[in-house]
């Protein structure tokens, strides 16, 4: 199959994912998402106050061109802040973020293609959730494109549930279930390595699916599959806001939900290729950052009380571990 052919058929197919999880978004917390469109080479996306305009006399960062739709919701009944991303993007040169692990790629034009999604909700009980999934082609004269496909799902708790975990890797499980009984321990593996910190040596949190670089065995076969992840993000999330949006929290909770989230922004802001991709391709710093958390603390050497829910996090969720 020429993928000359399908960047449109991605790209329809990936705005229609985020209208129907934003919809799904909406219907959970009651209120509706802003909408903030945007347009490479339009100027002035990045500037102005607070912004982090880029050169323009960076050649490479001249040449992006393509747009995005940021989906953002603050201080809603249920997400504190939350974003679901579509961005459509093309550049002269693929940032090294993008051929870190393909280095015979450097050098080449892209197009980029994805939705990504942060959810932090105010209710601790309530885990923050990530999600994305995309498609690049990488091109260069009279070579033929090189295409791939990436994404996946993982989980954040701040109190650990046995049967969430339990729901969320089940649900991934079957997302990889029609492609093959050897995936989703593969891509289960690549998550728990891929979302772990190692400066503090422990895991964002209990992880979910991941994979990058997916071209085989055909177009068709890996588009189907991420189509499939995607469908299962709200049926992977939903039931589990479902189950602990109306527990009560306190101060205590709302602190160490605080202190926890500094770990996500730790692990966005230094190791996640998606962030690293966006800032080194001249992306609009803006949606590229709407992940990080808008309440965060950090403490000095500190650690849960032995014995406490908090503790518990720590000792038995913050593992790798098999839930299905």
């Amino acid at each position: 199959m020429d993928i000359a052919a399908r960047p449109e058929e991605v790209r329809d197919w990936l705005a229609g994912l985020q209208d129907r999880i934003v919809a799904g978004l909406e219907a959970l917390d009651g209120n509706a998402f802003r909408v903030d469109r945007w347009q490479r080479g339009a100027g002035g996306e990045n500037g102005g106050c607070g912004g982090a305009g880029n050169d323009p006399a960076s050649g490479a960062l001249s040449s992006l061109g393509g747009g995005g739709d940021s989906r953002i919701i603050e201080e809603g009944n249920l997400f504190e802040r939350g974003g679901v991303a579509f961005s459509h993007v093309r550049g002269a040169k693929l940032p090294p973020s993008a051929t870190a692990a393909r280095p015979e790629l450097a050098g080449r034009a892209f197009e980029a293609t994805g939705v990504s999604l942060v959810l932090h909700p105010r209710n601790p009980y309530v885990p923050t959730v990530h999600m994305n999934v995309r498609c690049f082609i990488a091109t260069a004269g009279g070579k033929d494109p090189v295409w791939w496909f990436g994404g996946g799902m993982d989980l954040t708790p701040y109190y650990g549930f046995d049967e969430d975990c339990v729901h969320f890797h089940a649900t991934c499980k079957a997302a990889l279930a029609p492609f093959g009984s050897d995936l989703h321990p593969k891509y289960k593996k690549w998550c728990d390595d891929y979302f772990f910190l190692k400066h503090r040596n422990e895991p964002r949190g209990i992880g979910g699916i991941f994979f990058d670089d997916l071209s085989s065995p055909d177009f068709d076969t890996c588009f189907a599959l991420l189509k499939s992840v995607g469908d299962r993000f709200l049926p992977a999330y939903a039931p589990i806001v479902d189950r602990r949006r109306d527990t009560a929290w306190g101060e205590r909770e709302r602190d160490f939900q605080a202190y926890r989230r500094g770990r996500y922004v730790e692990f966005n802001l230094v190791f996640d290729r998606g962030t690293l991709f966006g800032l080194q391709s001249g992306g609009r710093t803006e949606s590229i950052l709407m992940s990080l958390p808008p309440i965060v603390k950090w403490r000095y050497d500190w650690h849960p009380a032995p014995g406490s829910p908090e503790a518990a996090l720590c000792e038995r969720y913050l593992k790798a571990r098999d839930w299905v």
